[in-house]
C-alpha cells in the first residue's frame, strides 16, 4: 500500500471514530443503507420469499405470459437469500433449431453492460490492495496515451466507475466482426477514446469510460484484463463457466444460448458479437455462476472461505458516490441505486444484440436475483422488478400526494418541453442514430390544476407531477421524485428521472431548444428533400416539354446558369440522402464495426454540393436585380436557395459535413 493511501485512510479512520463514539451512531456503512428520508418498513424481516414452491408458482405465471407476448424464446431465472441459492429456474428453449432449453447451470447467457460489475470490482481491488487511490489521476497510470486536458478537473477512478468522466458516447468501431478484426484493448481506446465534452463530475452513462477502467486494470496489474478477471474473480468465486473470453473457450461456446431478433413473426439467429469494448460488455455466464457472485456482494465480499474484496472496500462500493439530487438513487462504484416499495436495491441491467439481463440486489434483505434471457427486450425484466416488490414487498402506506404551491400555475411553462437522453455521440456522425431512433423519450407539459404531465414516448405512458421544493417534484399517481436543473439565467436545461430498471443508468435528460427536437429537424429534412426533388423535377419536364413544342427556351444565360447549378445541386443532395438511407438500412448494425466504405465515399458529396451552394445566394442576388424571369420562377429559384442553406445547416448538425468518425 502507498504512503499516500495509508495516510489518508488513518486519518478518515480516525476521524470516524472520533464521530462514531461522540455520536453514538452505527456503523457508516449500516447508516448508508438507505437514504436519509427513506423509511424502511417495519415489518421488513417478514417479507420477502420464503418458500422456493411459492415463488416457483408466482415466476411461471409471469414468465409463461410475458415471454410469449414479448417473444422471447428462453430465459433464466435464480434467486440468493442468506448465502446461498434459493431458487433457479430455466424457461423456454436456448437455442431454438435444437430444440435445447435453458439450464441454469449449463445455459450461458451474453450479459452485456453487467460485464461493468465485474469490472469495477477489479477496480476495488486494485485499490484494496493499495495499488491506487479512487481519487488518482487515471492520466498518472495510461503510458499510452493520454486523455486530453481539456478540463480544470482531471479524470480519476472514482469518475470512471460513477459514469462522471465527462467522455462523449461512440458507436462506431465499438464492435468487431470476427476474432481476427478484433483490435487490442489498449489500441483500440489509443485510437478510440472518446472526447471529453463534459467537466469531470458531470453524470452521462459511458461504456467507454468503464473499458478504460479495464484497460487501467491490465495496465496497473500487467496481466490482460479477461485473465485478470478470471484469476481474481471468477476462479475465486468458482465460476468456472463464466468468461469474458472472445469467442467462448470450445466447452462453454456450445453451451451459449442463442440470441435472436424477432420480426415479422419469426425467430432471425443473431452472430456472435465481439466487442472492442470488452471490459463494458463481453462477459459471458450462467445463472447459478451469477449467484456466486451476487452472494459475494450481499455479504460484502465474501463467499464462503474466499474473499474477493475486503468487507469496507465492498461496503464502500455499495454506498451511494453520487447522484443528481439528493432525493433521486445514484451511483454506487459500479451499480445504480433504485428507491422503490420503500427499498433501496442497487443493480444494473444489459443490452446487447439478443440478449438483455439484469442483476438486482436489496442489501437488506441479504436478496438477489438475477435474469437472462435471449432476445433484447428490456420491457420484461423492469416489470419483473416491479411485480416482484409489488408482490413480496408491497407498500404499506401509499405516499400523500401534496398539494401544488399556489403561485406554480404562472412557473409552470418554463419547464415544459420535449427532453433527450444524453448519452448520445455529440462529435461523430453515428449522432445520427438520435435521429433514426424517432421522437424524444420524454415531453413535459404544464396542466390546468398546478401539476406537470410527464409524457414517455414511445410508449405513451403519462404521469403526474406536483412541486415539493424549487425544481424538485413528487409524483402525484405512483411513488418518486423528478428533478430539473436550470442554468445561471433561470434556464431550465436538464430533467433529472430515473424510471425502473429498463435501461441501465441514472435517467439524465437535455431539455432541447427549438431548432433540436425531432419535429422541426424532421420537418427541415422533409423541406429540403421536397424541394430539391422539384427542382429535379420543374427543370428538366419543363424543358423536356419546350423540346417537344419545337420553342427554344428564351432564357437569359443568367437564368441557365443558375438553374444548372440548382439542379445540380439539388441532385446530388438527392443521391446523398437516398444513398446514405440505402446504405443505413442495408445494414442498420453495421456502423458497429467500422463506417462501410460506401458511406464514406457518400461523405464526399455534401462537402461538394456546399462548395457549389456558395454560388445559389449570388446567382439568386443577380436575378433579382437583373429582373431575370418571371417573379414567380425568382421566389422559385429564392426557394431553392434557402432549402440548399437549410440543408448545410442540417449536415453539420448531425456531423455529416466531412469526415467525422
Amino acid at each position: 500500500m502507498n504512503r499516500r493511501t495509508v495516510v489518508k485512510r488513518m486519518g478518515w479512520g480516525i476521524l470516524a471514530i472520533l464521530i462514531l463514539s461522540l455520536a453514538g451512531l452505527p456503523s457508516l456503512a449500516q447508516g448508508d443503507s438507505n437514504r436519509p428520508d427513506q423509511v424502511v418498513s417495519s415489518v421488513s424481516c417478514q417479507q420477502g420469499p420464503t418458500d422456493p414452491v411459492e415463488l416457483e408458482a408466482f415466476l411461471n405465471e409471469f414468465f409463461a405470459r410475458r415471454m410469449e407476448e414479448l417473444h422471447i424464446p428462453g430465459a433464466v431465472f435464480v434467486l440468493v437469500k442468506d448465502g446461498e441459492i434459493f431458487f433457479a429456474k430455466g424457461y423456454g428453449f436456448a437455442d431454438l433449431e435444437k430444440q435445447a432449453p435453458v439450464i441454469p447451470d449449463k445455459t450461458l447467457f451474453r450479459v452485456a453492460s453487467l460485464s461493468k460489475l465485474f469490472t469495477a470490482t477489479a477496480v476495488m481491488q486494485l485499490y484494496d490492495r493499495g495499488l491506487i487511490d479512487l481519487d488518482d489521476d487515471v492520466n498518472e497510470y495510461l503510458r499510452r496515451f493520454q486523455l486530453e486536458d481539456n478540463y480544470p478537473e482531471p479524470v480519476t477512478f472514482a469518475n470512471l466507475l460513477t459514469h462522471t468522466g465527462g467522455f462523449d458516447e461512440r458507436y462506431i468501431g465499438i464492435s468487431a466482426r470476427s476474432e481476427s478484426e478484433l483490435v487490442p484493448l489498449g489500441q483500440h481506446l489509443a485510437d478510440r477514446m472518446p472526447p471529453r465534452v463534459f467537466p469531470p463530475g458531470e453524470y452521462s452513462y459511458s461504456n467507454y469510460g468503464i473499458t478504460l477502467a479495464g484497460y487501467l486494470v491490465e495496465e496497473i496489474s500487467g496481466v490482460p484484463f479477461a485473465q485478470y478477471i478470471e484469476e481474481n474473480i471468477l476462479q475465486p468465486l468458482g465460476m468456472y463457466r463464466s468468461s469474458f473470453q472472445q469467442p467462448l473457450p470450445p466447452h462453454l461456446a456450445s453451451d451459449l444460448a442463442m440470441g435472436y431478433d424477432y420480426r415479422h413473426g419469426s425467430y432471425r439467429p443473431l452472430p456472435f458479437e465481439y466487442a472492442n469494448i470488452a471490459p463494458a460488455v463481453a462477459l459471458s455466464v450462467t445463472a447459478t455462476d451469477m449467484a456466486r457472485f451476487m452472494i459475494a456482494h450481499l455479504q460484502d465480499g465474501r463467499y464462503g472461505n474466499v474473499r474477493i474484496l475486503s468487507e469496507a472496500t465492498a461496503q464502500e462500493m455499495h454506498r451511494q458516490q453520487f447522484t443528481s439530487h439528493p432525493r433521486l438513487p445514484g451511483m454506487t462504484y459500479g451499480f445504480i441505486e433504485l428507491f422503490e416499495n420503500d427499498r433501496r436495491a442497487i443493480w444494473h441491467s444489459g443490452t446487447a444484440l439478443g440478449y438483455s439481463s439484469l442483476l438486482f440486489l436489496l442489501p437488506d434483505q441479504n436478496l438477489g436475483f438475477f435474469v437472462a434471457y435471449n432476445r433484447r427486450e428490456p420491457k420484461l425484466r423492469a416489470e419483473l422488478v416491479s411485480q416482484f416488490l409489488d408482490h413480496y414487498y408491497p407498500v404499506q402506506e401509499k405516499p400523500v400526494s401534496p398539494q401544488p404551491p399556489a403561485d406554480f400555475q404562472s412557473r409552470a411553462g418554463r419547464f415544459a418541453g420535449f427532453y433527450r437522453d444524453i448519452e448520445y455521440p455529440r462529435c461523430t456522425l453515428d449522432k445520427l442514430a438520435v435521429l433514426v431512433a424517432g421522437r424524444e423519450p420524454y415531453r413535459v407539459t404544464a396542466t390546468g390544476d398546478g401539476t406537470l404531465t410527464l409524457h414517455h414516448y414511445p410508449e405513451g405512458d403519462t404521469s403526474r407531477w406536483v412541486e415539493v421544493e424549487p425544481l424538485l417534484f413528487q409524483r402525484v399517481d405512483g411513488e418518486g421524485y423528478m428533478a430539473f436543473r436550470q442554468d445561471e439565467n433561470g434556464r431550465i436545461t436538464h430533467l433529472f428521472y430515473l424510471a425502473g430498471t429498463e435501461w441501465a443508468g441514472l435517467g439524465k435528460f437535455e431539455r432541447l431548444r427549438w431548432y433540436e427536437t425531432f419535429s422541426f429537424q424532421l420537418s427541415l429534412l422533409g423541406f429540403s428533400a421536397l424541394v430539391f426533388l422539384s427542382a429535379c423535377v420543374v427543370w428538366p419536364v419543363g424543358g423536356l416539354i419546350r423540346r417537344l413544342r419545337k420553342r427554344p427556351s428564351q432564357a437569359a444565360r443568367l437564368v441557365r446558369l443558375a438553374r444548372l447549378l440548382a439542379g445540380l445541386i439539388s441532385a446530388l443532395n438527392l443521391v446523398f440522402l437516398i444513398g446514405l438511407a440505402l446504405a443505413l438500412a442495408s445494414d442498420p448494425l453495421g456502423i458497429r464495426y467500422g463506417v462501410p466504405p460506401i458511406v464514406i465515399v457518400l461523405l464526399c458529396i455534401p462537402l461538394l454540393t456546399t462548395a457549389l451552394t456558395i454560388g445559389l445566394p449570388i446567382l439568386t442576388a443577380l436575378v433579382w436585380k437583373n429582373r431575370c424571369g418571371s417573379v414567380a420562377w425568382r421566389l422559385y429559384y429564392s426557394l431553392v436557395t434557402v432549402a440548399a442553406l437549410a440543408f448545410i445547416w442540417f449536415l453539420n448538425y448531425w456531423n455529416l459535413l466531412g469526415f467525422r468518425f
